[in-house]
């Protein structure tokens, strides 16, 4: 089943159940994954795609998320926690810190990253590998750990 065949099956449930948040959230992915296959001139976005446009989407929510904690604002907070675990569920589960780290070390040994400056390298091998799956903050906190 493709994401949009959940978001659709998930909107129709959400609609039975008046459950507004959830059907707002959807709504605002579908729409976002409207607005890119028109960007791109396409009917129909690729599993890749469209997992791109939700990763998109919570970081988004966790950088504004940031944003609000730090104003003191928790009523929008809290909206947005609750945003960001009806949208995690989409997404891929999510790689342990020691399944991130073997991807990682052996994509060092791939690349034959030595330090800091084969960081670029590094970065642009890893994250094809784990698209969805990890945080890309997290993903490069830890790459600077093993090329240190």
């Amino acid at each position: 089943m493709t994401l949009l065949d959940r978001l659709n099956q998930d909107m129709k449930q959400a609609m039975k159940n008046k459950d507004k948040e959830t059907l707002s959230v959807i709504r605002m992915v579908k729409a976002s994954i409207q607005n890119e296959s028109i960007k791109l001139g396409k009917d129909e976005l690729s599993e890749d795609e469209d997992l791109t446009i939700l990763s998109r989407e919570v970081k988004q929510r966790k950088d504004s998320l940031q944003e609000f904690k730090s104003a003191g604002r928790e009523d929008l907070a809290e909206k947005l926690e609750n945003e960001l675990v009806i949208l995690e569920k989409y997404l891929p589960e999510q790689l342990s810190d020691e399944e991130l780290m073997l991807i990682i070390q052996s994509t060092i040994q791939e690349v034959n990253a030595a330090s800091m400056k084969d960081m670029g390298k590094v970065m642009g091998a890893v994250m094809p590998k784990v698209k969805g799956k990890a945080d890309g903050s997290q993903i490069k906190k830890a790459v600077q750990q093993q090329l240190q």
